[in-house]
This record gives C-alpha cells, sequence and structure tokens, in this order.
C-alpha cells in the first residue's frame, strides 16, 4: 500500500535537522517496499539547496563537491541508497558513485557534530572525568542533533570502508578502510556505553518489583528509538564481525582492546525489534499493554516488544542482519545460530512488507536451508518479479536460484541461471563462468564446456590485492578439466558440495537422484561399491563389486597401453567420487538440524547403514588420499565430513580428533610434495572446523 511522503520544510537550519526523520523514515519505507528509485529520487529532491549555505561558507562550497549538500538526514540516507546500490551491482562506476557520495555524507553529518575541545579542555579531560571527550559524559553533554550527527558520521564511515574494502585493489587502500573501521567502532562502543549509563541510571529511579519477574531491560524513554536502533546495528554488527575473524587475526585485533561476543551481538541486534526467544510469554512492553496476546506482539516462541508504530529507524536493517546471520552464515558457524528465530522475523516482516525484495530472499533462504528447494525457488521468482528497477537485484533471485537448483539436482536449470548471470551480472565472472560450464561438462556437452572453461581464468579478480577464494578454486578446476582432454569428474556435483546445496537437498532427491550419478561414475572408475544400484535403491549385502584392486589394474593398463589420459588424474577422481559419496550418504543418515523432515515418507535405508556406507566412502579417500595430484583438499574436507559424522553417531572424543588433524596444519594427504601452498578452500574449511569445534563443546547438533 502506497503512503504518501510526510510533509518537509523547504528551509533548513541544523538546529532543525531532525525533523526530517519522518521523511527519511518515509524514504526507508519505500525502500523497502521494493520502490527504490522512488526512494533515491525523494532523498535527492529533499536536499535542494546544493550550495551547502551553513557548512561551511559558499566560497568552500565550490571548492569541495564534497559540500554540495546540507541536510543532515537525506545527505546521509542518500549515501546509504548509493552503497548498498554498489555493493549490489560491483561495477566500478557505481562503487565510486557510492564513495563520492557516503563522503557526502560523511562531510555533513562532520559539520553537525559536537566540535571537539579546545587543546586545554582535553587536557582537563584527562583528570577530571566528567569532562573526558571520549566517554558517556560527552555524549551527555551533545544535543539530539549532534547525537545523531555523531551516529550518522559513523555509520556513514562504515559503509563507505565497507564499498572501500570491495573497492580497493591494494593493501594499502585496504589497510586505510580498516583503519575507518577502527574509527567506526570507536565511535558505536563510545554511543553504547551512553545507552548503557542512561538506561541504567533510569532503571535506578525507576525500579517496580513488578519489573523484576518480567525480566524487561528499562530504557530511558528521552532517548528516541531511532537513535537507539542506529547504535544497536553498530554495536551488533562490530560484535558478530570480531567473533567470525580468524583466531589469528582476533588475537591481533584484541591488542587493540577490540573483543567481538557473538551472544551479545545477537542480543543487541535483537532489542532493536524487542525479539526475545524463549517462552517470554507474558511480557510487557513497557507500560503499551498488559499481556502480549496480539500477533503483531507474539509469535510462537519468540515474543515482540517494540510494536512498528513504536520502532526505530533502523530496526529493519537489524532484522537483515539477524536473518543474514541465521541464514546464511550458518554455513559457515554452528554458535547462536536460530533458524526459529529466522524464520519468526520472516513472517512479521513479510507481513509488513509483503513485496519487499529483502525479506523475500530471507524466506526464500529460509526455505532452501529447511530443505525446501522447491519453495526456495517460488520465493526468488517472486523476488525478482517485485521490483524491476535495480537489475542488480535480479542477479541475487538467479544466483540463489542457480544453488536451489542444485539442491534438487536440476543440473539443466542450474545451467540456466549460472548462464543468466554470466551474461549479466559483474560480481564474479569467473564462478558465474565456470558453474555454466561446470553444468554442461555434467550433461555431456564437453566442446561447450571447454569455451568456457578457457575463460575462467582469465576473468578472475581481486580484492585488496587479493585472489578471492571461490574464483581460484573454480580457476584450478578449469585448467584441470583442459589438462585431462575436456574430463573433470562430477564437476556440478562438486560445485553443489561448495556452495552446500547437497547440505539443502531433500533426503529423497539424495536418494534418487545424487547417489545414484555418484555410483555411475565409480561404475566408470571400476571401484563401485555396493551402496545401491543405478535406480538408488539400497543393495542387500555390504560386498564391494568393484575392488581398489581393479583400480590399481585400471592405471597399470592405463600406464602400458596408449589411454594416457585415463592414469592422469585417476586417483584424484576416485577421492573425488568417494567423497561425494561419503557426503551424500552423510546427509541421508543425518539431515541437518533444522531441515523440516517429511514425516510421511520413509527412506529405503536405516540410519546406521546410511552411516556406515558414508564411513566406509570417507575412509576410502583417506586410504587413497597419498596418491592424489592436484586435488589436495578432498582429504582435509573428508575429516571435516568425517569429523562431522562422528558427531551425529555420538563419538565426540573421535570427532574432535579429526577437527584437530585438519586445524593441525599436518600434511594429513601424506604425499604432499606435489602441493603448493594452500589447498583449495582452506580458509573456509578452517572456519567451519573452527565452529565445529564450539559445537562439540556446547553440545549442539552438527
Amino acid at each position: 500500500m502506497n503512503r504518501p511522503p510526510p510533509p518537509v520544510s523547504p528551509t533548513y537550519t541544523p538546529d532543525k535537522a531532525l525533523d526530517d526523520l519522518p521523511g527519511i523514515h518515509w524514504a526507508l519505507y519505500e525502500f523497502l517496499h521494493s520502490r527504490m528509485l522512488e526512494s533515491e529520487e525523494y532523498c535527492d529532491r529533499m536536499d535542494p539547496n546544493k550550495c551547502g549555505r551553513f557548512f561551511p561558507t559558499w566560497r568552500l562550497c565550490i571548492l569541495s563537491p564534497l559540500l554540495s549538500r546540507e541536510r543532515l538526514c537525506f545527505a546521509t540516507g542518500y549515501g546509504v541508497i548509493q552503497g548498498i546500490k554498489g555493493l549490489m551491482s560491483f561495477e566500478d562506476k557505481d562503487l565510486l558513485n557510492a564513495i563520492h557520495h557516503m563522503k557526502r555524507g560523511i562531510t555533513v553529518a562532520a559539520a553537525h557534530r559536537k566540535p571537539p575541545p579546545s587543546l586545554a579542555g582535553r587536557l582537563a579531560g584527562y583528570i577530571v572525568p566528567g569532562l573526558s571527550y571520549s566517554g558517556p559524559e560527552w555524549v551527555a553533554q551533545m544535543t539530539d542533533v549532534e547525537k545523531h550527527a555523531e551516529l550518522m558520521y559513523a555509520e556513514g564511515l562504515y559503509y563507505k570502508s565497507l564499498v572501500g574494502i570491495v573497492y580497493s585493489g591494494d593493501w594499502l587502500s585496504f589497510i586505510k578502510e580498516m583503519l575507518n573501521m577502527r574509527t567506526t567502532m570507536s565511535i558505536y562502543r563510545q554511543l553504547g556505553r551512553y545507552l548503557e549509563v542512561a538506561d541504567a541510571a533510569y532503571a535506578a529511579s525507576h525500579y517496580q518489583d513488578s519489573e523484576e519477574s518480567l525480566n524487561v531491560p528499562l530504557e530511558d524513554p528521552s532517548i528516541d528509538r531511532h537513535f537507539r536502533s542506529g547504535v544497536y546495528i553498530g554495536l551488533g554488527l562490530s560484535h558478530l564481525a570480531l567473533s567470525l575473524m580468524p583466531s589469528r587475526l582476533l588475537t591481533f585485533v584484541e591488542l587493540f582492546g577490540y573483543r567481538g561476543d557473538r551472544m551479545e551481538g545477537l542480543r543487541i541486534l535483537e532489542r532493536a525489534g524487542g525479539w526475545t526467544s524463549g517462552d517470554d510469554r507474558d511480557i510487557v512492553p513497557q507500560g503499551r499493554l498488559t499481556l502480549c496476546v496480539a500477533r503483531e506482539f507474539f509469535l510462537g516462541a519468540v515474543c515482540l516488544s517494540v510494536i512498528a508504530e513504536d520502532e526505530g529507524l533502523r530496526r529493519p536493517m537489524c532484522d537483515m542482519m539477524l536473518l543474514v546471520f541465521h541464514l546464511v552464515l550458518s554455513a559457515y558457524t554452528f554458535e547462536g545460530i536460530d533458524v526459529n528465530m529466522a524464520r519468526r522475523v520472516v513472517e512479521w516482516n513479510l507481513e509488513r512488507y509483503p513485496n519487499s525484495v529483502f525479506f523475500l530472499f530471507g524466506a526464500g533462504r529460509l526455505a532452501l536451508v529447511r530443505s525446501q528447494p522447491e519453495r526456495a525457488l517460488e520465493h526468488y521468482a517472486r523476488a525478482a518479479q517485485c521490483q524491476s528497477q535495480y537489475r542488480s537485484m535480479h542477479h541475487i533471485s538467479w544466483w540463489e536460484s542457480a544453488i536451489a537448483s542444485f539442491a534438487l539436482w536440476d543440473v539443466k536449470a542450474s545451467k540456466e541461471w549460472w548462464s543468466r548471470l554470466r551474461a549479466e551480472a559483474t560480481w564474479s565472472k569467473a564462478t558465474y563462468t565456470y558453474g555454466e560450464a561446470a553444468c554442461l561438462a555434467s550433461l555431456g556437452e564437453h566442446d561447450a564446456a571447454a569455451d568456457l572453461m578457457a575463460k575462467v581464468t582469465g576473468l578472475r579478480q581481486r580484492i585488496a590485492g587479493k585472489s578471492i577464494p571461490i574464483e581460484k578454486f573454480a580457476a584450478r578446476k578449469a585448467r584441470k578439466y583442459l589438462a585431462q582432454g575436456n574430463q573433470l569428474m562430477l564437476p556440478a556435483m562438486e560445485l553443489a558440495y561448495v556452495f552446500s546445496a547437497i547440505a539443502h537437498a531433500p533426503q529423497r532427491i539424495v536418494l534418487e537422484k545424487m547417489i545414484p550419478d555418484v555410483q555411475k561414475a565409480l561404475e566408470e572408475l571400476d571401484l563401485t561399491e555396493a551402496g545401491c544400484d543405478s535406480s538408488g535403491k539400497p543393495l542387500r549385502n555390504g560386498s564391494v563389486t568393484g575392488s581398489d584392486y581393479s583400480g590399481e589394474e585400471k592405471v597399470k593398463k592405463a600406464r602400458n597401453g596408449t589411454a594416457k589420459s585415463t592414469c592422469e588424474g585417476y586417483w584424484d577422481n576416485v577421492c573425488l567420487a568417494r567423497f561425494l559419496e561419503g557426503v551424500c550418504w552423510r546427509y541421508v543418515a543425518y539431515p541437518d538440524p533444522d531441515v523440516d523432515l517429511d514425516k510421511n515418507g520413509s527412506l529405503p535405508v536405516t540410519i546406521d547403514d546410511a552411516g556406515r556406507r558414508a564411513e566406509q566412502a570417507f575412509k576410502a579417500v583417506f586410504k587413497h588420499g597419498p596418491k592424489i595430484e592436484l586435488d589436495h583438499y578432498l582429504v582435509y574436507y573428508a575429516h571435516f565430513e568425517y569429523g562431522r559424522l562422528l558427531a551425529r553417531s555420538g563419538k565426540m572424543d573421535e570427532a574432535r580428533t579429526h577437527f584437530d588433524l585438519v586445524l593441525s596444519g599436518k600434511a594429513v594427504e601424506v604425499s604432499s610434495a606435489g602441493r603448493k601452498g594452500k589447498y583449495s578452500l582452506e580458509n573456509a574449511l578452517h572456519v567451519r572446523t573452527y565452529a565445529a569445534l564450539d559445537a562439540l563443546k556446547q553440545d549442539r547438533l552438527l
């Protein structure tokens, strides 16, 4: 439903800057309803005075194009929109335009900030804490406009640094933007301490016995929700970002006094919307209702203490960050993941914004995490149809649709999505090209696949002078395909594993489509283990129809004959096929804990039998690992997946042994002389392995 924009005064003075908050709130409303151009045009039109009469003089305005705006809210809002636009398109012109406009917003915000004290005042601050300009006392001395300006300055600097990191082509630019991130975190921490002190003082003076049982933190009502939600998203993201850093880098960051508490970060983001999990059915939204009974307040096991009318400006962004953590980062971590919370956030926001491309993405990702790829494709299709203004938003839908098609093991459909991405999208041309080529190779169209494989290496990009891991992986596989005479073992299924599509595939798809394809590949290698026949039905006994000896004989014959290509990379193919076999059977035995299983369906194999077949497959990878020539990563990932299998089987100590082995730095493939430097996707595996170890300590299902 369209609603008209609120009136905005044509004249502007700095002390009336917050009068524009209803206007920027309306712009966000339009943006979330997938009317992006209307939101963008409104923010630009509402700041018509391009001379910057107040900040600073008109002469400086002429000298610096960065000072061509003057309204605090609209300058910052317009810059943030351009930043989102640049990150979605990933094109240099959009990234540069975003940096340009965000610099404008930062400049306007800086002009509205409280001026720093004189040198004498700074020296006095070191002696008298109350005179300090770096603590909550300093924030308390600010006017409301200055507090918001401080917040928007940090916000603009954060988004500008994020875009700058993506755009940076060398380490010098990268380090510069990271230093800006450090400044942003310092400001957010200062504002967060101010909220803590103000709320503690208010709670102390308004303590009531009835509040103690409700477990609702009292908040100082004199601090408006718009300011609160801005501080919450900054603090929450800071905690989450630091908690996701690799341990080696985190140790360095902690030297500067920065620590990340993941659970605290999640709690802060949830506070913006009043989300509380558990059985808080009697929670009272601070004097607004007696009981939490309306649907707007109570959703299953999650209760809301902040209604839509009272929410802060950045509350929807806090909700979106919660969805990113619970539904996207869940592929790399376990601690704090709560898919049920994500479901409640998606449902509540889609009721408010039924055509929001962002929350439709969230609904699609939720369905995929719950192994419902058909429903995911429906949500992604709606997301693409609900808006046509930002074409790059369609690319997100296509990317997710390609992965959902993998989860249905519809390789032909996935190929079409990769083809569309390759034709239009600019995020990672190398990945899109390899994705289409891998599907073509799996479909038997080797000539077309070879033409695309030859282009992959030349399409790679670099961020801060470093290669993108997935693009490096794609380039290695493309070179291998060409070197082996246009041959590659199960390339589409390997890519499906990398993108977690096998983990999100329904059990029937794994049994009826994926495992039979793996069995066919093993038959070609003369190493078929009797897991199931070509139709996917399990065989009666557990004998091996094609032994390891037959594989040795095949290599021996190839070396003595003319089929040289059969010999090269043979054991790489064996290990890849065995690895994918193990992964498939592992997910048949133990689907992810958040999967919505078909309660009416029955599997033609028991959990123990599926687990045994997965174990045999992984052990085959360990056995033949020393013979690997190129795909050394398979052995490390096999130890990781086998550790997860053991953990779900209740063998925690054995699982920990395999996780520790992955992180030990040892060459677990034994014959590692052929490997130079890191193996493929090493950093991603280390992140997931650390997360798995943490999950073991917390008795969480892997």
